[in-house]
């Protein structure tokens, strides 16, 4: 029953799409619905240039100078929020990066069974005038696989600590499942698309190393290496001082080193025994940031609100547009009935107030599905920036997680130094002391050393990690302003604008069906 009535509602539909008006109009379907689903993919030549009923033309009162500005630079195609190019002091530099052309390859691999598996490469083409990729009208294409966007992720996450890296796609197995192969890649397509296009809007990534090769270098990329979160806090001190000194830091002697490590492994064991495989608490003693974050947290949970209530209104509008639609698409059919059996003047008179009715309620309900493209459009911006607060949960998880090193390399000083202490003074005891005490502490103060140094590059790390937080969150606040304030004058433009033509539908029947 159920699919006998799913099939009449789509032949409704097919049959209103086909009705033909007295003013020609578009009638595409907004089905796709970025605010509705988590594979929000952008309207794409949802406009036609030739529709009276397109928001770039013809706009009932409003100047069309007010009514384009928030529409047309953007024509359809999505737009990120900014966290932006604009930061760069030379506004002419441009990255752009586009996705396209998925090809099924199949994997190489040295198993004698035919087939084996296949995965799909995109064609990724940018176009740029940065000098890092080669100065003005450089243009290079490559393939690129999805296992290479995850390398190129994990590997920013690695080098740009502290930062709001722009969330990469999941690999989206459910969804793989239940939609057909094609919808599929294509998502994944459109996804890539807008993940790359962000880190080109990054003004630090954007000029990256990692994203130059990820662009320029065709090849495997090598994989990033992939530790667990307890072994990052240890791992982490011990690269601290190649990392931030240079090589020069690690010259150590080969019993210091060895010390070093036996260390960081008892260390961790003994964090892993403690804590119960938890981090302990950690102390942030600045205030104006902790009074920053607490505001973000908030704002997180405000712009998670704001975002359900936004698709509710989205889905108001489509049920209302495909509602008009149905009622015109009934007026339609009871003209015809009206028409065929009218044997009097006044029957067709009335059929063509019929008539009238149902093109009324047509035209509405096409403008109701442009107008919800437009919402979406506009709206979609706050799933953006639900994206871009978990870039910045995890740039400030980045600066505890230094902020633990820290802190885990003091207690191991402190522990190091009163066990320096207690065989001292067992030393002392025995007359001419003992050697092996003493041989002992000899290792000890050489191992303190290399954790010293390790610690001083831990704070170093720390503090520019606090400085990249700073930085951002300043850039935040600022294109954060920019970003709403246009999102929200465009909505209201869009509403206003949509509103007064769907009144000017129902004026224009109510003047004709005055004489009734």
């Amino acid at each position: 029953m159920m699919g006998h009535e799913e099939t009449d509602v789509h032949e409704s539909r097919e049959e209103m799409e086909s009705l033909v008006l007295d003013e020609p109009s578009n009638g595409r379907s907004s089905s796709d619905n970025p605010l509705l689903s988590s594979a929000s993919s952008s309207f794409i030549d949802r406009q036609s240039p030739d529709s009276s009923f397109n928001t770039f033309l013809d706009p009932p009162s409003y100047a069309e100078a007010i009514f384009t500005s928030f529409d047309s630079s953007s024509n359809g195609h999505d737009e990120s929020p900014r966290l932006s190019s604009n930061s760069n002091p030379r506004s002419s530099d441009y990255l752009y990066i586009s996705v396209s052309d998925p090809q099924k390859e199949q994997e190489l691999s040295n198993s004698l069974v035919s087939g084996g598996t296949t995965y799909y490469t995109y064609l990724i083409t940018t176009r740029t005038n940065l000098p890092e990729f080669g100065g003005p009208g450089s243009e290079f294409t490559l393939r690129r696989r999805f296992r290479d966007v995850v390398t190129l992720s994990d590997r920013l996450s690695e080098s740009y600590r502290g930062f709001f890296i722009p969330i990469r796609p999941d690999k989206s197995v459910v969804e793989s499942q239940v939609m057909s192969k094609q919808e599929f890649v294509e998502q994944r397509r459109v996804l890539l698309e807008r993940y790359l296009r962000r880190l080109a809007a990054h003004p630090a990534i954007r000029r990256s190393e990692e994203l130059r090769v990820f662009l320029e270098v065709k090849g495997k990329l090598p994989l990033a290496r992939s530790i667990d979160v307890a072994s990052s806090v240890i791992d982490g001190a011990a690269r601290l001082p190649r990392q931030l000194l240079g090589d020069e830091a690690m010259d150590v002697s080969a019993k210091g080193g060895r010390d070093l490590l036996r260390m960081f492994k008892e260390l961790k064991q003994a964090m892993t025994n403690d804590w119960g495989g938890t981090k302990p608490l950690v102390v942030e003693e600045d205030k104006e940031f902790m009074e920053r974050k607490e505001r973000l947290v908030e704002f997180e949970h405000q712009l998670s609100n704001v975002s359900l209530q936004a698709e509710s209104l989205v889905k108001s509008q489509q049920d209302i547009g495909e509602t008009m639609g149905e009622l015109g698409l009934a007026f339609v059919k009871l003209t015809k009935f009206e028409m065929e059996e009218a044997l009097f003047e006044s029957q067709r008179a009335r059929a063509t107030d019929t008539k009238n009715v149902a093109t009324a309620a047509v035209k509405a309900s096409r403008l109701y599905r442009e107008l919800n493209a437009q919402t979406v459009k506009h709206l979609d911006k706050l799933h953006d920036y639900l994206g871009i607060m978990l870039a910045v949960n995890n740039a400030f998880a980045d600066r505890s997680s230094a902020l633990l090193t820290v802190q885990t390399l003091s207690s191991e000083l402190a522990s190091l130094h009163l066990r320096i202490e207690k065989l001292e003074a067992a030393s002392l005891k025995i007359f001419g002391g003992d050697r092996s005490r003493i041989r002992k502490i000899e290792e000890l103060k050489e191992t303190i050393r290399v954790t010293e140094d390790a610690k001083t590059c831990a704070e170093r790390e720390y503090e520019q990690i606090k400085e990249n937080n700073r930085s951002e969150l300043e850039r935040l606040d600022k294109e954060r302003h920019d970003d709403f304030m246009s999102m929200l004058r465009g909505f209201v433009v869009n509403q206003a604008g949509y509103a007064e033509k769907m009144a000017n539908v129902w004026e224009k029947l109510a003047e004709e069906t005055d004489h009734l």
